[in-house]
């Protein structure tokens, strides 16, 4: 064995000696070969590595490291089971003393033992094939990633982010662009990005990284402004062949709220989501929102060259029949855009004013109960709740007053209100036009009343965007057998097809407008959906809601 002061030299000069000692010709032969060895350029360059890298993960003559530093608790834990084996142990043990001064003993033993047994990570630089390296310690805690990933560039292995809250962020000591030549000794350089992962997640506590420093400019850290946005999309990053690193990727489902940190690579984001930040050490990675959408626009652009082609998101008899509708139908009334990929929306909290209620949208399909749950509202509670007054081009009954039941105006200026868009939805009948206005919304939110609607999904993207800020329930409908006793009370019979359709118009609400959705209330027992609809009501009094950063521009 050699010291950490030995080199090369050195180790030359002690083989030349015992070779001239030795007597037999095998043995003379094996001293020469090693060497012949010791002579390459290519030994030597790693014998500088081992010998730096061993010296850095000597002990530095410390004390010795603490075993716990929860002594405080085991001493507590003694106490206690010693207190309740009085009686057994009378003749033994009469008391177990405690003293002030112990006690802070053992309290400034368990500070000192919580910082050592949390080491410091480290950096030093040497000459390595005459380049200037890092060699960087890092402490890696259980299964928890490092919280950086790589790229490859050519053979080489190079640092391509760092991700916010990991151990390599904290540390300061891993760079992008930054190229690992080893990492505890093993070389690295020529291994792809999967062998270096397989590598990492078999190691365990301390690592040792041997890199050549990034060429690039580092710029100074600043704080950066944190982005919060709704996903309109589910993502599971194990189903993701294009994430940089699985275990650093985020999973989410369709409406959860995620906290944007990072912006830096346009398309992985790293990000918290919302009521998880405590359980999420380090930030995931998430598909940025360009990203997203190109990948999108891609499979549907494949899916529409090959309709009958198989896929899980694609297959359904729902969706071709809904796909040939928008393609051969000039008339159909089917609002999507190819073009327009939902991917996030960027949120806000806010907090509504006392005086100013949001109005609250029920959207269902037909024989969902949205009607009989605003009819019920308006009758109990007629002093909170308030529906907007509908204007119409018909003439007025004589019990009727204008601007009561109805706003009575000319169909001339109907039609010029509709162009311009003041109507949340309108439409015809008997020869008569009918409709609802963000103006008489605006009326009942100004009596300090919460305005009640119930409208037709279309309608939703009008009224999403006014400035009226509504609160969107969806009121979904129970399973067929479920529905079909609650139609049955009413003295409906609907026929099996019909209850179908019904299931399936619910679903394309879901699939065209869920994104204008706050929430949803099944409406399998109509008490206890009344009650949960009162609950979220009650909530926009004493809770802030995500709404789109727009409505607060």
């Amino acid at each position: 064995m050699y010291h950490f002061g030995l080199n090369v030299k050195d180790l030359l000069e002690a083989l030349r000696r015992v070779q001239s000692c030795l007597v037999d010709t095998q043995s003379q032969a094996d001293v020469a070969l090693v060497l012949g060895m010791l002579h390459k350029e290519d030994f030597q360059s790693a014998f500088t590595i081992h010998s730096a890298v061993t010296q850095q993960m000597q002990p530095r003559g410390s004390p010795p490291l603490p075993l716990t530093s929860q002594a405080q608790d085991l001493c507590l834990e003694v106490d206690h089971y010693y207190n309740n084996q009085m009686e057994a142990h009378t003749l033994l043990v009469s008391h177990v003393p405690v003293c002030c001064l112990s006690q802070a003993l053992i309290q400034a033993h368990d500070r000192v033992a919580e910082q050592e047994l949390e080491p410091d990570p480290e950096e030093s630089v040497i000459q390595y094939m005459g380049e200037t390296v890092k060699l960087v310690r890092l402490e890696k805690a259980g299964d928890m990633p490092l919280g950086a990933t790589v790229r490859n560039e050519m053979d080489s292995v190079v640092v391509s982010r760092v991700v916010k809250g990991g151990t390599a962020e904290r540390s300061g000591l891993l760079a992008e662009g930054d190229e690992i030549l080893q990492i505890n000794g093993v070389p690295v350089r020529g291994k792809n990005v999967n062998e270096v992962h397989d590598l990492l997640t078999e190691m365990h506590g301390t690592l040792t990284f041997l890199l050549i420093p990034s060429s690039q400019k580092k710029t100074p850290p600043h704080r950066e402004t944190v982005m919060h946005v709704r996903a309109y999309f589910n993502y599971d990053p194990s189903d993701d062949p294009y994430v940089p690193c699985r275990e650093l990727g985020l999973s989410f489902r369709k409406g959860d709220i995620l906290h944007i940190i990072s912006q830096d690579d346009p398309n992985w984001w790293q990000a918290y989501r919302e009521g998880d930040e405590d359980n999420q050490p380090l930030a995931g990675l998430v598909p940025g929102k360009s990203f997203q959408q190109q990948r999108e626009a891609m499979k549907k652009t494949i899916v529409d060259r090959n309709p009958d082609s198989p896929g899980k998101l694609w297959c359904s008899k729902k969706n071709k029949k809904l796909r040939k509708k928008t393609m051969y139908n000039p008339s159909s009334n089917v609002d999507y855009s190819a073009d327009d990929i939902l991917t996030y929306d960027e949120m806000a909290l806010y907090h509504q004013p006392a005086s100013r209620k949001r109005p609250i949208a029920l959207i269902g399909p037909p024989n969902s109960g949205q009607d009989e749950l605003r009819r019920r509202l308006l009758s109990i509670q007629p002093d909170r709740f308030a529906s907007a007054v509908p204007h119409t081009t018909r003439s007025p009954r004589i019990h009727e007053k204008n601007g009561r039941e109805y706003h009575f105006v000319t169909r001339l200026a109907f039609e010029t209100d509709d162009a311009a868009g003041k109507f949340i939805e309108s439409g015809e009948y008997d020869r008569n036009l009918y409709g609802t206005s963000c103006d008489s919304v605006r009326q009942v939110i100004n009596s300090g009343r919460i305005c009640l609607l119930c409208l037709h999904t279309k309608s939703l993207r009008v009224l999403w965007s006014s400035n009226l800020k509504p609160y969107v329930i969806f009121i979904a409908p129970p399973s067929q057998e479920r529905l079909r006793t609650l139609l049955a009370k009413d003295g409906k019979n609907p026929k099996p097809e019909e209850l179908k359709e019904l299931m399936e118009k619910a679903w394309e609400m879901e699939q065209a407008y869920g994104h204008l959705f706050d929430t949803a209330i099944v409406n399998s027992e109509p008490e206890t959906a009344f009650h949960e609809l009162l609950r979220l009501i009650d909530k926009l009094d004493t809770e802030p809601q995500w709404v789109p950063s727009s409505w607060l521009c």
